[in-house]
């Protein structure tokens, strides 16, 4: 095999030493991001598979495979992707048998060691058969680098003794073109030396082309076509200023300066012209270069920021102490945001980028966790509340066809007050259960109804003794008494109001609305108090319901779930106001904005709690 077809380049000795680095076994834990990278089996030339996470039985098979080839086709990439996925392997087992031994009482967590893995020996054994693989080809290439250099710098020293003998010019002519063939055609060397033999070959050969009198057609030729070739790099370099890829850019204008060193020299004429425009270009894509890499590790330090940021938020967060659906929620919708949020920054600094992943992964963890365990707690709870309920449909129902009116009344009361005392069941079977439970006591009720038709000439006279009330209100309205005279005689005319009896089931809506209607209006006229005739708007109503246990129970609990739903507004606004930062005017207006609204919640509570209270006075 000639010397030529055993060189590498200088990028192929960079990834033997890279490989050899990589096949050494991990220090400490290897590190990965949620994508993991996947391998399978590859003949020589092809890449393990990416996208599937291997076994350890698969990762030592590809090992295995991968240590049989030739160290010219074993890829580093694959071999540190083998090592990485194996290592998470490892470190997910060591992981768990860490916590297994912390787990058990008695156990000092810093005695913990874990359990050799014979998998791992064997991975440790077949990365130092690459590695050896690497070295030994590493060091064949580098005695051929070095060859390579003692036959160029040969050469350079003959060239030397060319130009000092000035007799023998047009004999040494060809001599010394043959020698600037073997020169090139000479693979490459070592990368530390590069730089000066080219030089020094460049000042060689210009010294023999300067101080020697050659043929001059020949010489212009040479020069001619020299400055072709040359003129031709530049117009490349020229194209590689609108390259969009700076690093793509960069490494071709290697390529250019390896083409342009093996190229001999110009006229001496335009020889620092040409240069100087080359320079200029190359100057203009290396700083393009340099200002990419400072750029991206501003931006590096902008998601660090950012990341950090994120986690001490998170971090801040107390869910300790969350005991409702509501609070459970909003405190899920900060997690998700916060998730939504990083997945938007891109990487942080390669140092920082894993850690700050392991940080903000635990906190996640740990909330979801801790929610989980919530909602099995609140399930079991939810069950025997359902139980319970269940429990006094099957009694109700026992109950509804008897005739006992009075005591089976005093029951179904008893039975619809202890309801009240058990907590929610599951939303699924939250409206199943109370109607099957209303409808058993409906059912009672208006057969006992029926029984007590004896009252219906009392409900016709209160219906009677409710119109005139109602003409009365009229008349305030229609009269021009002060404020104060009409708000006295309005309260005596409510409460006379109140202490009439029921009136007939067909007529009760008509007459509430009509007494509803007139009373709204003299509180727009005489501009009386809104909330206290809510009050007694709602008063009015449960006077209509009267002893209809029922509509009193089913109000009741549609006022209990109004009265969640506006706390479970207030504990979100809390939660939101612990975000942000009074110190700008925005934030401020916020502020203010929340706790205005905070305060007509707190003022809706009081109201449904006076309203319950009411419903449960008449219970």
């Amino acid at each position: 095999m000639e010397l030529r077809d055993q060189s590498l380049t200088p990028q192929e000795v960079q990834e033997t030493a890279n490989l050899e680095n990589e096949a050494a076994p991990a220090a400490e834990t290897v590190k990965t991001d949620c994508d993991t990278t996947e391998t399978g089996e590859n003949t020589p030339g092809e890449r393990p598979e990416r996208h599937r996470q291997l076994s350890k039985e698969e990762i030592i098979e590809a090992l295995e495979k991968l240590s049989a080839l030739e160290a010219d086709d074993i890829q580093a990439e694959d071999v540190a992707r083998l090592k990485q996925q194996f290592y998470q392997l490892r470190n997910d087992e060591i992981r768990a048998e860490r916590e297994a031994f912390e787990a058990i009482e008695g156990n000092d967590p810093a005695t913990f060691t874990p359990t050799p893995d014979p998998a791992e020996e064997k991975v440790k054994e077949l990365l130092n058969v690459v590695k050896e693989k690497k070295a030994e080809r590493r060091a064949a290439i580098e005695a051929v680098l070095q060859a390579n250099y003692d036959r160029k710098k040969a050469i350079v020293e003959k060239l030397r003794e060319m130009s000092a003998d000035t007799d023998n010019v047009n004999r040494l002519f060809p001599n010394v073109r043959e020698m600037q063939t073997e020169f090139k055609e000479i693979g490459d060397v070592p990368q530390q030396v590069a730089a000066d033999l080219w030089k020094n070959y460049q000042d060689a050969v210009e010294q023999f082309y300067d101080q020697l009198k050659i043929n001059k057609e020949l010489r212009d030729y040479d020069f001619k076509k020299n400055l072709a070739e040359k003129e031709a790099l530049i117009a490349e370099a020229e194209k590689l200023r609108a390259e969009e890829d700076v690093i793509v850019a960069f490494k071709r204008l290697q390529e250019l300066h390896e083409q342009w060193r093996a190229i001999g020299p110009v006229s001496k004429e335009v020889r620092e012209e040409i240069w100087g425009r080359f320079k200029t270009i190359s100057s203009e894509i290396n700083k393009k270069y340099q200002d990419f890499f400072v750029e991206r590790k501003a931006r590096e330090r902008e998601n660090e920021e950012a990341k950090t940021a994120i986690c001490e938020r998170l971090e801040a967060l107390d869910f300790s102490n969350l005991s409702t659906y509501a609070a459970w929620d909003a405190m899920t919708a900060e997690f998700l945001k916060a998730q939504e949020e990083w997945k938007k920054l891109g990487y942080a600094s390669r140092k920082a980028n894993n850690a700050l992943f392991a940080r903000f992964r635990a906190l996640c963890d740990k909330f979801f966790a801790a929610k989980a365990g919530f909602f099995k707690e609140m399930k079991d709870v939810l069950a025997k509340n359902l139980e319970r309920k269940i429990a006094l449909c099957e009694r109700a129902e026992a109950l509804k066809d008897s005739t006992d009116w009075r005591a089976t009344a005093d029951e179904l009361s008893a039975m619809q007050k202890e309801w009240k005392t058990i907590g929610a069941v599951a939303k699924k079977h939250s409206d199943q259960v109370w109607h099957r439970f209303l409808a058993a006591c409906d059912y009672f009720f208006e057969q006992k109804k029926k029984n007590t038709s004896g009252t219906r000439r009392n409900e016709r006279a209160n219906l009677e003794q409710k119109q005139e009330i109602i003409d009365k209100l009229r008349a305030i309205g229609e009269s021009q008494l002060s404020r104060e005279e009409a708000a006295a005689q309005l309260k005596e005319l409510q409460a006379e109001w109140q202490s009439v009896g029921h009136v007939p089931f067909a007529e009760k809506d008509k007459i509430y609305d009509a007494y509803r209607a007139v009373v709204n209006g003299l509180y727009e006229k005489f501009d009386l108090s809104r909330r206290g005739a809510r009050m007694e708007s709602f008063e009015n109503s449960l006077s209509e319901m009267g002893g209809d246990h029922n509509r009193l129970l089913r109000e009741r609990e549609r006022l209990l779930r109004i009265y969640e739903q506006r706390r479970s507004e207030i504990l979100t606004y809390e939660n939101n106001m612990g975000f942000l930062s009074a110190r700008s005017k925005n934030a401020d207006s916020m502020l203010r904005d929340m706790q205005r609204r905070m305060q007509r919640l707190r003022d809706d509570l009081a109201d449904l709690e006076s309203k319950i209270k009411s419903i449960d006075s008449k219970l």
